[in-house]
């Protein structure tokens, strides 16, 4: 038997790292041990030594990946270690210590030591004060190319039309320092000066030391003078404005310079056999403590990836695959986070316990129900302030709009529904919004509801423009306000009508048929601010409206308002959002026009308020109304967060009772940002910029969120759509889940069977009686 001679030995891989830090090390690390012929070399700029900021939070999460792949470096990790529970947020002198939390922290310089000599231990080649060759040289010498070359990546720089980066510089500076003691807690502390809100991040990262970050606005920077002074004197100004918290002790520097945080996204992670890890190829803001962590899970990822794939490419695409749906997540939550920074003077005229709960939830990542597991005496406080009665879950507390009184903060979204004929609302919108109002919501909305035939934005869309409407309606809201026998006194559903006009988004096919696709036949006529089509080269153009145009469709408002009040509604919503009629001469995007309606902000605004002002003239003085606004419309030149506070100021100083805040669908090249509850921050800074009543409302999906949004005052209702399709009584069954049976969420009588979770098959066996050995 013959036998082929063997081949000759294949070439040891060879990898290179371009950056030394806590990622870059890691992965070296790891490819080394999985595969010990592998050469790898890691070059680093900059000294052993060097390190920028002092302290390094990493979650158990991380450390039971990193116990699992590489024990010694975890055992390393452990001994160094400082642990802490508690969360102390100063407010106002006031000191409110939230426990349960969990952090382990260690220094930065530590962190690389102990990943320098677990480097040198397994073989892996360390250039320290050596700037790494171009990545494409070393991709032709290399099988991989990992660049962990930071925030201001030459890598990622240099091919960026691979990569795809988008950098945005954030609005607030911030500072690393250190204080030679430590913190027994997380310490966040916001000093109100006379140039504006300070605050200070704190937290230990050994017995004796603690980082300290000092962060605040840029204008508030400036206006402080801080841009005009150097190291030291930036060190000793910040010890001396937060003296209380260092108690009266220095602050102490290291290379440290005021910068503007970047969040760094980019479209590709990888390009031929070089790949981002860290933040080279994505950033999160520090106030959720992620950067380390992030780098550190990606060498997990890469490497696991790389040795469990066929090759190269394919375990380039599973690294990215795995990753990209985990970072894009956390950095939702670390913008939530930064966004609450950078609008912190917003909050402070909070009650001390709601601001520190507001904090601890600002990135949503905890929530309302999580905190009440880690610390049910301060969750119980703060709902206490709230007014919730013992028992009641905040999402069950009443609230009143003029005369009407809502039984809990739950709302039914408008959903167009396009079951309608002529207009006309049927037996479907008995059932569909008369099934809502049986399944427990305090509030439940109408589609928007079209004040003209040629308002609709399809055949289906219901109208208010004919008595005979307004008589449908009616029908609606009986069954609404009396149709379920229920307990004697027990508060019964409310329900709004939205109205609205169509504009330029109108004479469009149903929803399931091609959504904002014009109708093949049957078109009426358009109308808008501009003579601007939605869909470019496919959509109707409208008409721009003259004078006459203008007062005949507020006339038309003003018509569908008195048959609103004839049908018993409860509230009315004007709809000024998402691209229709009024949203239209809102937004400088779809609003051209060079007359009074037009131009800036007050132009654009002038319209909207007139059919305002109409509207809430003739309906009832003791019911509420409200207005949707579309808070940003998520494109470069249009509405921004900061003129949605001013469009929302103009509203309520013409009467409106809460503002509905929504987002988008104003002009198709927007780009939003969605992720669960990604419009609420417009609700939030609304609400707070104003003091005025907010509904929230886009991906609020859980009780859970509910109750957080309503504690932490970022809203006062909450607006859910899409779960109400899902489960016609989710409000009943959150009540259910939460184990309240109160007035807040009545079950109609007939229902009462049902109020608890009927039994499933068993599962259950008999117990172990005995133990034998």
């Amino acid at each position: 038997m013959s036998t082929q001679p063997p081949g000759p030995p294949r070439p040891a891989p060879k990898v290179a790292v371009i950056g030394g830090g806590p990622g870059g090390l890691y992965a070296a690390v790891l490819l080394k041990r999985l595969d010990p012929r592998r050469e790898i070399t890691v070059w680093e700029r900059n000294a052993p030594d060097d390190t920028f900021g002092f302290g390094v939070v990493l979650s158990d999460e991380t450390l039971g990946g990193i116990e699992h792949a590489d024990p010694t470096v975890h055992r390393a990790l452990q001994d160094e270690f400082v642990r802490w529970d508690d969360i102390d947020i100063v407010h106002r002198g006031r000191t409110l210590t939230s426990g349960g939390h969990g952090f382990a922290a260690l220094g930065r310089r530590r962190l690389l030591e102990i990943l320098h000599g677990r480097c040198e231990s397994l073989g892996v080649r360390l250039r320290f004060r050596t700037q790494a060759p171009p990545a494409a040289e070393l991709a032709a010498t290399h099988d991989l190319v990992i660049a962990a070359d930071g925030v201001n990546s030459r890598t990622r720089e240099t091919h960026a039309d691979v990569f795809r980066p988008t950098v945005g510089t954030e609005r607030c500076r911030y500072i690393w320092l250190a204080a030679d003691f430590a913190f027994d807690a997380f310490r966040f502390e916001i000093a109100e000066t006379e140039h504006g809100v300070m605050q200070l991040h704190g937290y230990p990262f050994s017995p004796t030391a603690s980082t300290v970050i000092v962060e605040m606005r840029e204008e508030v920077w400036r206006a402080a003078g801080f841009d005009a002074l150097d190291e030291r004197q930036s060190t000793e100004r910040c010890a001396k404005i937060f003296a209380d918290a260092l108690g009266g002790r220095a602050l102490r520097a290291n290379k440290s310079s005021w910068t503007a945080f970047r969040t760094v996204v980019n479209e590709r992670w990888s390009h031929g056999n070089t790949v981002l890890i860290g933040d080279a190829a994505h950033t999160a803001h520090f106030s959720i403590g992620s950067g380390t962590k992030l780098a550190v899970e990606d060498a997990l990822a890469l490497a696991a990836c790389v040795e469990e794939q066929p090759d190269l490419p394919a375990a380039l695409a599973a690294y990215e695959s795995e990753r990209r749906p985990v970072v894009e997540s956390t950095q939702r939550a670390a913008a939530a986070s930064l966004r609450w920074f950078e609008e912190l003077d917003t909050y402070t005229d909070q009650p001390a316990r709601q601001f520190a709960f507001g904090l601890l939830t600002r990135s949503r990542r905890v929530t309302h129900d999580n905190l009440r597991l880690r610390d049910p005496a301060f969750t119980g406080a703060v709902e206490g302030d709230f007014g919730c009665e013992p028992g009641t879950p905040p999402m069950f507390t009443p609230f009143r709009l003029r005369g009407l009184t809502l039984r809990n903060r739950v709302v039914v979204s408008a959903m167009d529904m396009y079951a309608a004929e002529d207009g006309m609302p049927g037996d479907f919108h008995l059932v569909h919004l008369g099934g809502r109002a049986l399944g427990g919501a305090g509030l439940v909305m109408t589609e928007m509801v079209c004040v003209g035939p040629e308002g609709r934005i399809t055949p289906g869309c219901t109208g208010l423009w004919t008595d005979e409407q307004g008589a449908a309606w009616r029908r609606v809201t009986d069954f609404v306000h009396n149709g379920a026998p229920a307990d004697a006194g027990s508060p019964g559903a409310a329900i709004g009508v939205q109205l609205g006009h169509s504009g330029r988004k109108g004479s469009t096919r149903l929803m399931w048929e091609g959504m904002d696709q014009p109708l093949p036949d049957g078109n009426w006529p358009l109308a808008a601010a501009s003579a601007l089509p939605y869909l470019p080269d496919v959509g109707q153009i409208p008409r721009a409206l003259d004078r006459a145009g203008l007062t005949e469709i507020r006339e038309q408002f003003a018509s569908a308002t008195r048959r609103a009040a004839e049908a018993d509604f409860d509230l009315l919503e004007l709809h000024c959002a998402h691209g229709y009629l009024l949203s239209g001469f809102l937004s400088p995007l779809t609003n051209t026009r060079t007359d009074a309606y037009g131009g800036d902000l007050a132009g654009r605004l002038r319209y909207p308020l007139e059919v305002f002002d109409a509207v809430r003239e003739l309906w009832p003085d003791d019911r509420p109304m409200t207005v949707r606004i579309s808070a940003t419309d998520w494109a470069p030149g249009g509405n921004t967060a900061e003129e949605a506070v001013e469009i929302a100021r103009a509203f309520v100083a013409h009467g409106a009772d809460a503002i509905d805040v929504s987002t988008g669908q104003v002009v198709t090249e927007e780009r939003p940002e969605f992720g669960r509850s990604y419009q609420t921050p417009f609700a939030d800074r609304i609400r707070n910029s104003l003091s005025v009543p907010v509904v929230a409302v886009g991906a609020i999906s859980s009780w859970d969120d509910v109750n957080s949004l309503l504690l932490a005052g970022r809203a006062d209702l909450c607006a859910l759509a899409r779960p109400h399709l899902y489960d016609p009584h989710w409000t009943l069954h959150a009540a259910a889940d939460q184990g309240y049976s109160g007035p807040g969420a009545p079950w109609p009588l007939p229902y009462r069977a049902g109020s608890r979770p009927p039994p499933t098959g068993r599962t259950d066996g008999p117990k172990p009686r005995l133990t034998l050995t």
